[in-house]
């Protein structure tokens, strides 16, 4: 398994799961020494798809990726006051890393592999809020770029999913945040052992219900 941002919040989460479950796992952080104990570090900058290729180049058979690094976007991020470069780096690393990694991934991905990609409730296009809209925007297009992969890879039986985690509370969702980290890891790894064609290119809850895009 490889983990994106494996050094905190959902992704540290879900590498403790894993290695409690014997699962051998790889990780990218931003410092080496960041990822729990056990898991091979690999340094990288999301925004670095060279860098990313590189890594695809390193790795063993990858039978699950969990795309999962992130970020929440500039301070100002309104359709009425927009921070562009904050946004264009926004979409460098929600949404253009992880179809990278996954590029990097697929040809020592076995076939029958899954790619999950951690995406959000606040992506629903139903959705008509306007904050943190950089957000909003990267997690929507994310989901449409794994949807068109899904379709890519299906003749290779590699399954390939949208997970929303809800509000967790990490560094990013803050305090007050709803979800538990370690009860999504779990469920998220649950989705990861059990995907299989009939679900693929779908947008699920945590939980493994299925939600509208």
């Amino acid at each position: 398994m490889l983990i994106t941002g494996a050094g905190r919040g959902i992704g540290r989460a879900i590498a403790i799961e894993a290695l409690s479950r014997g699962w051998q796992v790889s990780g990218t952080v931003r410092q080496n020494g960041d990822a729990p104990q056990g898991v091979t570090e690999h340094l990288v900058d999301m925004r670095d798809r060279d860098r990313l290729r590189a890594i695809g180049t390193k790795l063993g058979p990858v039978d699950v990726l969990i795309n999962n690094a992130g970020v929440i976007g500039p301070e100002r991020q309104a359709t009425l006051d927009m921070d562009f470069d904050g946004f264009a780096d926004t979409f460098l690393i929600n949404t253009l890393a992880p179809l990278a990694m996954a590029q990097a991934v697929l040809p020592k991905m076995p076939d029958g592999g899954r790619i999950l990609t951690i995406s959000s409730q606040m992506a629903w296009m139903g959705y008509a809020k306007s904050d943190r809209i950089a957000y909003r925007a990267s997690k929507a297009a994310v989901n449409k770029i794994m949807q068109g992969l899904a379709t890519d890879v299906r003749a290779r039986q590699i399954a390939v999913a949208l997970i929303d985690p809800g509000w967790v509370r990490t560094d990013m969702g803050g305090p007050d945040a709803k979800e538990n980290a370690t009860q999504v890891a779990h469920g998220i790894l649950e989705i990861a052992s059990t995907l299989d064609m009939a679900q693929t290119g779908q947008f699920v809850r945590w939980t493994g219900e299925g939600r509208e895009f």
